[in-house]
């Protein structure tokens, strides 16, 4: 039975307190799994003795038993795709894969915090600012469409490749207003994590789109969007970092909207000069 099937069925003998709790552990597993009684507790706006014995209605001997299904639930979210590839192939793949994603992007959405997004539009908005995108192989895709369109909104966008001599090199000269954008879920790439963790004090910004406040792409980040990748299939979905990508381009459109009107009327003009695209607009 996964979590969110013991709360439905618990739900009708929760107090509103305990649904309060419910709320957050299903929306926030990973506060749960990571985190303390206390901690639950001020984020549910509960006690601590009302979380314990929100998790003892649910089946399990206490906050620990609580935190243990967690995270064995989130364990199972993040297995390689080596060992996924091996479960039976689910019933009805259109529906699950459907399900799994909505929830995916509403979870991944929902954690965006107001202010966390302001901070982030803010050194990207920045004309002073160069940005780099740092993406993992798996996350290329997303990395690659967030520099492209981050770059005809403004200049000075740019992907880091994944080889020493070009890190180097384009690290060299980054300063304080400028900000390295990291994305890559678990199981972390080495040489994004590295690259990290080498950024120096004294460097670029960073703002992390990874799976977890715990991602060791997040451990020194300015900002961190936390996403969902959960999927039916043996490989992580990355429709939850493709909406907050999509969130953070049209937030830092709205906030540039002068400056970036000008350059996409000039790359239009040039498209258009050059036949570079085909159809109608």
């Amino acid at each position: 039975m996964t979590l969110a099937e013991a709360i439905a069925q618990a739900s009708d003998r929760l107090s509103p307190a305990e649904r309060r709790i419910a709320e957050v552990v299903l929306a926030h597993p990973e506060a749960v799994a990571f985190g303390t009684v206390a901690e639950l507790a001020a984020r549910s706006g509960v006690s601590g003795p009302t979380v314990v014995r929100m998790a003892r209605r649910l089946g399990w001997l206490g906050f620990s038993g609580l935190q243990d299904a967690v995270r064995t639930e989130l364990s199972h979210r993040l297995r390689p795709a080596v060992e996924r590839i091996r479960d039976r192939p689910a019933d009805d793949l259109v529906g699950r894969s459907l399900h799994a994603d909505i929830d995916n992007v509403q979870r991944s959405l929902g954690c965006i915090a107001a202010d966390d997004l302001d901070r982030a539009v803010d050194r990207l908005s920045d004309r002073r600012a160069s940005i780099l995108v740092l993406a993992s192989e798996a996350s290329a895709g997303i990395g690659a469409l967030l520099a492209w369109e981050l770059g005809l909104l403004r200049p000075g966008v740019r992907a880091l490749g994944c080889t020493d001599v070009s890190i180097a090199r384009d690290l060299a000269g980054a300063s304080t207003v400028d900000t390295v954008i990291a994305v890559d879920l678990r199981r972390y790439e080495r040489w994004v994590v590295d690259t990290v963790a080498r950024l120096p004090a004294d460097g670029p910004g960073l703002i992390a789109v990874t799976d977890s406040a715990l991602s060791p792409i997040a451990a020194r980040a300015e900002v961190t969007f936390v996403v969902e990748a959960a999927s039916p299939g043996p490989f992580d979905s990355h429709v939850g970092a493709l909406a907050v990508v999509n969130v953070v381009v049209a937030a830092v459109a709205s906030r540039i909207r002068r400056r970036a009107t000008d350059r996409l009327d000039r790359v239009e003009s040039a498209w258009n000069e050059t036949g570079a695209l085909v159809g109608r607009r």
